[in-house]
């Protein structure tokens, strides 16, 4: 059960790293830093939800590679974009062809393989693949947690000089 629960998770981290991620990207890409040119920083709210939804995907991350979750939970976003990162170094427009292919639920999302495509082309989708897959070679993250067994071969003694 534990294992199904995370490879449910992990088919949900894929869909907001991809979706998510590039969604943000675009939305934060060729504008100017908040703060950078001394100025008071601007009210435009679209900058600062896509640096949230930036924080909030950093923040799953962490949490999928230090918590004690099934390793299908990091192996199957790490499997997706390590693939398409061989497809891109392999034959680069197939690649970007598979991000413009992309349906997406919400037409604010219409602008994410944009996004998926810049994180895709610079390296970090190969990054976060590998970061991802890391914990998956621990032993220790597929065994299940040690349970404890003490109180079942414990039994009341009635004899005082047994102890």
């Amino acid at each position: 059960m534990r294992h199904f629960l995370g490879l449910l998770v992990g088919l949900a981290m894929t869909a907001v790293l991809l979706l998510g991620g590039g969604w943000a990207v675009v939305n934060t890409l060729g504008r100017t830093p908040p703060g950078a040119t001394g100025l008071p920083l601007p009210s435009d709210t679209q900058t600062w939800i896509a640096l949230a939804v930036m924080v909030v995907i950093g923040l799953l991350l962490g949490l999928l590679i230090a918590g004690r979750v099934s390793p299908l939970a990091g192996f199957v976003p790490s499997m997706v974009l390590l693939a398409w990162t061989v497809i891109y170094v392999l034959d680069a427009g197939r690649a970007l062809s598979i991000a413009a292919e992309v349906p997406t639920v919400h037409a604010s999302l219409d602008t994410a393989p944009v996004g998926m495509s810049v994180l895709l082309a610079n390296g970090i989708y190969a990054m976060l693949g590998v970061a991802l897959f890391v914990p998956v070679l621990m032993p220790s993250r597929w065994a299940g947690r040690a349970r404890d067994e003490e109180g079942e071969y414990e039994e009341e003694s009635g004899d005082p000089a047994y102890y």
